[in-house]
């Protein structure tokens, strides 16, 4: 028997795989823990202590492995630092997307390679929603970040590039490095999206020199292109506050963008896959720091030990804040569900929520998916209870798991 969804709280739901809990031997189990965040409630460290605790009220000798994930979105910070057996983190003073100072989290791990997040600086969380405008939003913080963490001595820069409130191309994240963006009279350009258009010319010669001993690695959850009905201004422009006339302004200046890049930088960042995430960021680290882009939750996997942690166990228990069809798209539970099975391992996945069209794209990763609130609880209740309901679901997956184990002996 297969079971899907656990539509309702796990202690009184009638499904969960008991197929499963064949394999498991009581309380030798070994559990390996990998959520990403809860957004707006929980980290991915909260959120994998809070599965730890509910376990262990059934469980108290299972062998709990915890790995937090990320994608490179909020939360990657964290989640590599805390990994890391002498991870630090750091503060640096940048600007938000629109320019205000404020105080950013980064890391260091490994002695000399630097974890930064762009959404700490330039992320969409940091600004309300009247305030979101990509026509003005900039980068610019990102790279007072990146300049940070050269100072520092770093020479492996990890740039997490989710959760933007920009669509500039990483343009004022350049310019914090020291490139000019010059309009026709020779003018350096105003921060923000739109400005892009008005693009003449690119200096790179001011870029900070330290970057040429440099190796980074640009980690997003999103693969869009530049341009086009798929890029970055299109796709994810209205969630940042773009009206649909707006997003096709943008677009349009991005592409002319691109090309500035490719004439001036001999950089072809127009039809690169990867270069629309974080509105167009991955193409600015590509072309001006010369980024390699990668799949974040594969990088953080690798960087919290996951395999390893996989072998030998019995099952892995992932989630996040809300699944949906994105999920599949290279998300950290996708990704630890894939790793997972690699182990032939079942995977139970942990939701605050479920959108309508989860079930085609997860139905193939996770062996059962419990939502944590119950049908009368408001969404802003259930975020102010998170752990409180995420330590209460995964222990209801771990009854059940016994309750499976009971009628396997039978």
């Amino acid at each position: 028997m297969r079971c899907s969804i656990l539509q309702a709280r796990p202690s009184t739901s009638s499904c969960i795989p008991f197929r499963l809990a064949g394999r498991y031997n009581g309380s030798a189990m070994k559990i390996v823990i990998a959520p990403q965040e809860f957004k707006g409630s929980l980290s991915a460290v909260q959120a994998a202590q809070a599965m730890a605790e509910g376990l262990r009220r059934a469980l108290p000798d299972a062998a709990l492995a915890l790995a937090p994930m990320a994608d490179g979105g909020p939360g990657t910070v964290e989640a590599m630092v805390a990994a890391a057996e002498n991870g630090r983190r750091m503060t640096a003073a940048a600007h938000d997307a629109l320019g205000r100072p404020l105080t950013a989290a980064w890391g260091v791990i490994d002695g000399d390679t630097a974890v930064v997040e762009m959404a700490a600086a330039s992320g969409l969380t940091l600004l309300t929603e009247d305030e979101r405008d990509p026509r003005i939003a900039s980068t610019y913080g990102t790279g007072e970040l990146v300049r940070a963490a050269l100072d520092a001595g770093c020479r492996r820069i990890i740039v997490g590039i989710g959760g933007s409130a920009t669509n500039d191309g990483g343009a004022g994240m350049s310019q914090a490095l020291g490139t000019r963006l010059l309009d026709d009279a020779g003018q350096d350009l105003p921060p923000g999206g739109t400005a892009r258009a008005r693009l003449e010319r690119l200096d790179a010669s001011g870029l900070d020199p330290r970057l040429g001993q440099c190796r980074v690695l640009a980690a997003s959850d999103v693969f869009n292109p530049l341009c086009g009905p798929q890029g970055a201004s299109l796709v994810y422009g209205p969630q940042k506050g773009a009206t649909p006339a707006v997003a096709q302004e943008l677009d349009a200046a991005l592409r002319h963008y691109a090309q500035v890049i490719e004439r001036d930088l001999g950089v072809r960042v127009l039809d690169l896959a990867g270069a629309g995430a974080a509105g167009g960021l991955g193409a600015g680290l590509v072309a001006f720091l010369g980024a390699e882009l990668v799949p974040g939750a594969q990088l953080v996997a690798e960087a919290v030990g996951l395999r390893q942690k996989l072998e030998g166990a019995d099952l892995a228990l992932t989630g996040e804040g809300r699944l949906d069809a994105q999920t599949g798209f290279g998300k950290a539970p996708w990704e630890v569900a894939r790793l997972a099975r690699g182990y032939g391992l079942p995977v139970i996945a942990i939701a605050g929520s479920l959108a309508e069209d989860y079930r085609p794209a997860l139905d193939k990763a996770f062996d059962a998916v419990v939502t944590i609130t119950p049908p009368a609880m408001s969404v802003g209740d259930a975020m102010a209870q998170a752990a409180k309901l995420v330590a209460d679901a995964a222990e209801g997956v771990a009854r059940l798991l016994l309750v499976g184990q009971r009628l396997g002996r039978r």
